[in-house]
C-alpha cells in the first residue's frame, strides 16, 4: 500500500513542478474544439472593436464640445458671420453649419419658384445638423448589437460545452469529475466572457448616446441663432454677445429689428 502511494506521488511530481493547470483557459479551449475557439474569437473581437468605438467616439465628442465652448465665448463678437466662420477650425461642426447657412442664403436668391427664405434656411440648417449628428452616431449601432447578442453567443458556447460533457458522461458510463470538469469549465468560461463583452458595450452605448444628445441640443441652439441672424440681416443676435466684459450689467435681451 505504501509502495503504491509513493509511486503515485512520484508520477504526479513532474506535473506539479511544471505548474500546468489542466482546467485553465487554454486547455478548456483546446478541449472545446473548433466551435468553442471560434466563439471565443468572436467575443474577443467584439470586445476590442467595442473599446475602439468607445474611445474614438469619446475623442470626437470631446472635440465638438470644445468647439462649442470656443463658439460660445467669442463667435458672436465678430462683425459678420463670414468673419466669425473664418476664425473657426477647418473641420469644425459649427463652421459647417455657418457655411451651409450662408450658402443657402445665396442660393435662395437664385430660386425661380417662390419659397419663403425662412423655410429655405431652416431646411438647409436642419440638414446640416442631421449630417453632423449622423456622423456622431455612427458606430453606436455596433455597440447596441454587441450588447444584445454577446450573451447569446456566450450561451451558445455554454450549450456546446454542456453537450460535450454529456457525451463524455455517456461514453464513460459514469459522471466522474475527470470526465466533465473540462467541458463544464469551458461552458462557464464562455458564459462569463459573453457577459464581460456585453455589459461594457451596453454601458458605453448609453453613455455615448447621452453625450450625443447634449451635443445635438447645443447644435440645435446654435443653428437657431444662425437662422435668426440670417433672417434678420444681422439684427438678431444671441445674448452671449452682449455679455462680453459686462458682468455687472443686467442681462441683455435678444436684439431685434424694429417692427415696421
Amino acid at each position: 500500500m505504501l509502495t503504491s502511494i509513493l509511486a503515485a506521488a512520484a508520477a504526479a511530481a513532474p506535473a506539479a513542478a511544471k505548474g500546468d493547470n489542466p482546467y485553465g483557459l487554454v486547455p478548456a479551449l483546446r478541449e472545446g474544439g473548433l466551435i468553442s475557439q471560434t466563439v471565443f474569437g468572436i467575443l474577443v473581437l467584439m470586445l476590442f472593436v467595442s473599446l475602439y468605438i468607445l474611445f474614438t467616439k469619446l475623442f470626437e465628442q470631446q472635440k465638438v464640445m470644445n468647439q462649442f465652448k470656443r463658439v460660445r465665448s467669442g463667435f458672436w463678437n465678430a462683425n459678420s458671420l463670414r468673419e466669425a466662420s473664418a476664425k473657426l477650425e477647418k473641420n469644425s461642426a459649427y463652421k459647417q453649419i455657418v457655411d451651409d447657412g450662408l450658402a443657402a442664403q445665396e442660393q435662395h436668391t437664385r430660386l425661380t419658384d417662390p419659397v419663403e427664405a425662412h423655410d429655405w434656411l431652416h431646411g438647409s440648417l436642419a440638414r446640416s445638423e442631421a449630417m453632423i449628428n449622423s456622423q456622431l452616431n455612427s458606430g453606436l449601432a455596433f455597440l447596441a448589437t454587441v450588447g444584445a447578442t454577446a450573451p447569446f453567443i456566450g450561451l451558445f458556447g455554454t450549450v456546446i460545452g454542456i453537450y460535450r460533457a454529456l457525451i463524455k458522461i455517456g461514453a464513460a458510463g459514469q459522471a466522474s469529475i475527470d470526465a466533465v470538469a473540462g467541458p463544464v469549465g469551458e461552458a462557464l468560461i464562455m458564459t462569463a466572457l459573453g457577459l464581460v463583452v456585453a455589459v461594457p458595450a451596453v454601458l458605453a452605448y448609453n453613455w455615448l448616446q447621452r453625450r450625443n444628445k447634449s451635443i445635438a441640443e447645443d447644435l440645435s441652439a446654435f443653428s437657431n441663432d444662425v437662422l435668426g441672424y440670417l433672417a434678420s440681416d444681422g439684427a438678431v443676435r444671441p445674448t452671449v454677445a452682449a455679455r462680453k466684459g459686462a458682468a455687472a450689467k443686467p442681462a441683455a435681451t435678444t436684439t431685434a429689428a424694429p417692427t415696421r
